[in-house]
């Protein structure tokens, strides 16, 4: 997976929240996050980048280009996420919540609630 920069990630998002978006609609949505609203060429030309990093896909209505994005918000998450762990964890998700305990990231409340999580999850697992 190509990793996405901060710029095609702030595009992502934008699709992300909004779904299928046309490119003044993407811009838009940028603009709602920092107040400034991004030239129409920049935008266009990397979404020509996310499309051949295969990120996202687009229909053609005459004239206007309509982009979607070829993979969730979660998928990419998870990626992401398991690169992080990979490349800096060993590839060990006990290190990385070790990590987060050490360095006061994560507290006892928030790893209770994890845990909650893993058991429902376990049980919904042995149930189906």
């Amino acid at each position: 997976m190509n990793a996405l920069t901060k710029a095609e990630e702030e595009i992502m998002q934008a699709i992300w929240r909004i779904g299928p978006s046309t490119v003044g609609q993407i811009r838009e949505e940028i603009e709602k996050d920092t107040n400034e609203k991004p030239v129409h060429s920049t935008i266009s030309t990397m979404l020509r980048i996310l499309v051949e990093k295969g990120f996202l896909t687009y229909k053609v209505y005459g004239r206007t280009f309509e982009y979607q994005p070829m993979l969730s918000k979660e998928e990419y998450s998870r990626q992401s996420l398991q690169k992080l762990v990979s490349d800096y964890f060993e590839g060990s998700m006990n290190r990385l919540v070790s990590f987060l305990v050490e360095e006061k990231e994560l507290n006892v409340k928030e790893l209770s609630d994890l845990l909650e999580k893993l058991d429902d999850s376990e049980m919904k697992r042995i149930r189906d």
